[in-house]
């Protein structure tokens, strides 16, 4: 499944959504980017969204705050963020540092302009079907599964994987499509035996190759959400392709598609606000 193809077509969508709201107001969509400290990998991944950003015609404005910051400090920034009505979008990068508490800074961020979709709001929005911003990787994953016409509906799911971002809400999108979920992480007795019979996988756990080519069941569907050192995602992908009816590469797959997700849903909420159900 080629990611980045279909990212190319969603940024260019939202492209030309966020001109025609210039047009119209006179101001363009804006997405507001904190970051704490300088940490290499962070810096680097933030500068790459802003860069998106302006080739997609959105404001970026960015907020860097010394590693040293206090926990207070970073709220009372956020929500200076959330007030701001110039503001359509906040993206909070962690890691943020041990000595924040990293669940009170996302939950500064306003639900409607949340459109990293990482508060308890946008969780349970995913959960309940109700309006909200998805998880951009959870909500690129489905837009992957939707355009290459992936029939969920009484599919067996298995999610390998329970971050707040990443697994858990994968898991509540696939189930809001009517596919039986099963959620599996590192811990899990007997990955392999879960893994064999899935019709759609997932891998979400951050480790390099763990899921085993001769694992997968022939014909399944296979979404590698891992992004390891040396360019290679959770699944075997090698073997894993001989027996897959659908794959995503890595790099190239899931990762173009959460970037997109991201600037997609901030031009969104430019335009309407939350907008239609998570996902």
């Amino acid at each position: 499944m080629d990611g980045t193809a279909l990212a190319r077509t969603i940024v260019a969508e939202a492209a030309a959504t966020a001109a025609d709201f210039t047009a119209r107001t006179g101001a363009a969509p804006c997405l507001a980017t904190v970051l704490v400290g300088e940490d290499p990998a962070s810096v680097t991944y933030v500068r790459m969204k802003r860069n998106r950003c302006a080739k997609a015609g959105i404001e970026s404005r960015h907020v860097a705050l010394p590693a040293t910051v206090s926990t207070a400090e970073l709220v009372d920034t956020v929500t200076g963020l959330s007030e701001d009505p110039s503001v359509h979008g906040i993206l909070l990068q962690h890691p943020m540092g041990h000595h924040i508490d990293e669940r009170a800074a996302f939950e500064a961020i306003a639900p409607g302009k949340d459109v990293d979709g990482v508060t308890m709001h946008s969780f349970a929005a995913m959960g309940f079907g109700l309006p909200g911003f998805a998880s951009c990787t959870p909500g690129g994953i489905m837009r992957l599964l939707d355009a290459y016409d992936v029939d969920l509906a009484g599919k067996h799911a298995v999610v390998v994987g329970r971050s707040a971002i990443l697994g858990k809400p994968a898991g509540m999108l696939l189930l809001g499509r009517d596919a039986t979920v099963t959620y599996c992480h590192s811990r899990t007795k007997d990955l392999a035996a879960h893994v064999r019979e899935a019709d759609v996988l997932i891998a979400a756990v951050g480790r390099p190759r763990f899921i085993r080519g001769e694992d997968i069941k022939p014909g399944a569907v296979v979404v590698d959400a891992g992004y390891n050192e040396g360019n290679v995602g959770d699944v075997d992908f090698d073997g894993a392709r001989e027996r897959a009816s659908l794959i995503t590469p890595v790099p190239g797959g899931v990762g173009p598609m959460t970037i997109a997700v991201l600037l997609s849903q901030t031009v969104r909420a430019a335009v309407t606000g939350i907008g239609p159900a998570a996902g």
